[in-house]
């Protein structure tokens, strides 16, 4: 019996979108197979006597955790799955990784407020409150590219997580990184171990080994990353640009960042133009970049150079900015200094950065983001 993943997969082969490929299919079937332990799912409901006295915590079906190298498929498989569980629009919620631990952060911080302002008792635990409000956008919950760098989320993850499956949460995620090497040589990994233990205990561990990269079959590059930085180029994308804006006047605008203010040089409705610096030597963050990457259908950025592994600041910059660009179907036009494996050859987070490139690799294609 065919599932509705795997038959929406089936499709995308019969059309000739993606290649077959046996890794892919039986991580479909395991979706399916989620799926059908969703049908008759429903969390508890808590009621005041259960809030009261406590209840018995919810025994939820075990999500799934997939992970692989870049371009194994990870993301259009965790779409198929939420374009296809038998779950409640209501009750479902997908977040990227670095989106979702913005969201918590902000809602732990708001919660705490309201109890310096006698709003909230002093005795309730933040993350566990935190945990409730995220559960009223849906109980099943998908994370995309979970990859945990910063210490304070790798502090609150096992408290958070805790309190998401004894409350009937279903996660499914996908990664780069096997469980047992999320945070890897991480400050004070010792803390985060238990979220490990955590997740191997609710979701199933599903691989995608090393393959080709399907974002690559087939497919003839454009101009839209260009290279190197010559006089020629430059002239390449202003008239790049002008073709993209058409008849508006691009004027600088401001973008209101959570209180912060970000000038951006050129904008109009359809599109924005910064520099490498404008963007990767300022404090920015992964929230500002997904404001960005929200408000703009195309990006314009001139003058990527060559990163060296002193450089670890705006690399690491310049690694969340794509993953917004990414993630929010940006179309992306770059000068730079090389080709995207070029830009950061060496450094500590050479790891890291080859998503970057195969992300890179992707969004130049000439039908991106519309056959993503």
């Amino acid at each position: 019996m065919t599932g509705p993943v795997l038959a929406a997969y089936g499709k995308l082969v019969e059309t000739g979108e993606i290649a077959p490929d046996a890794q892919q299919r039986a991580a479909a079937e395991r979706l399916d197979a989620l799926a059908e332990r969703l049908r008759d799912y429903e969390p508890p409901k808590p009621g005041l006597l259960a809030r009261l006295f406590g209840r018995k915590p919810a025994n939820p079906p075990r999500g799934i955790y997939l992970h692989g190298p870049p371009g194994r498929g990870k993301t259009m498989l965790m779409d198929l799955f939420f374009e296809n569980a038998p779950v409640p629009e209501e009750q479902r919620q997908r977040w990227h990784f670095d989106a979702f631990m913005q969201h918590v952060h902000a809602l732990i911080k708001s919660i705490r407020e309201k109890q310096a302002r006698g709003e909230l008792w002093e005795d309730i635990d933040p993350v566990e409150q935190a945990a409730r409000e995220i559960l009223n956008g849906g109980w099943l919950i998908g994370v995309d590219e979970f990859d945990v760098r910063d210490i304070t989320d790798a502090m609150i993850l096992a408290r958070l997580f805790g309190h998401l499956f004894r409350l009937g949460a279903v996660l499914v995620a996908t990664s780069n990184t096997p469980p047992e090497e999320l945070y890897k040589n991480g400050l004070n990994r010792s803390l985060f171990e238990p979220f490990i233990e955590l997740l191997l205990a609710h979701a199933d561990i599903v691989p995608l080994m090393a393959g080709e990269d399907h974002r690559l079959r087939g497919q003839v590059l454009q101009r839209r990353w260009m290279s190197p930085l010559t006089p020629r180029i430059e002239e390449m994308f202003e008239n790049m640009w002008l073709t993209v804006i058409g008849d508006e006047q691009p004027r600088p605008k401001r973008l209101e960042l959570g209180g912060r203010t970000l000038l951006v040089p050129e904008a109009t409705s359809k599109a924005a133009r910064f520099t490498f610096a404008d963007l990767c030597e300022r404090p920015l963050g992964a929230g500002d970049y997904i404001a960005i990457a929200r408000r703009f259908p195309t990006l314009f950025i001139s003058r990527i150079p060559m990163l060296g592994p002193e450089e670890r600041n705006e690399a690491l910059r310049f690694i969340h900015l794509v993953d917004a660009l990414y993630d929010n179907r940006v179309r992306l036009f770059a000068t730079a200094a090389g080709e995207p494996p070029d830009i950061y050859r060496e450094g500590p987070l050479r790891g890291m950065f080859e998503r970057t490139v195969s992300r890179l690799q992707q969004m130049r294609r000439p039908d991106w983001p519309e056959k993503a």
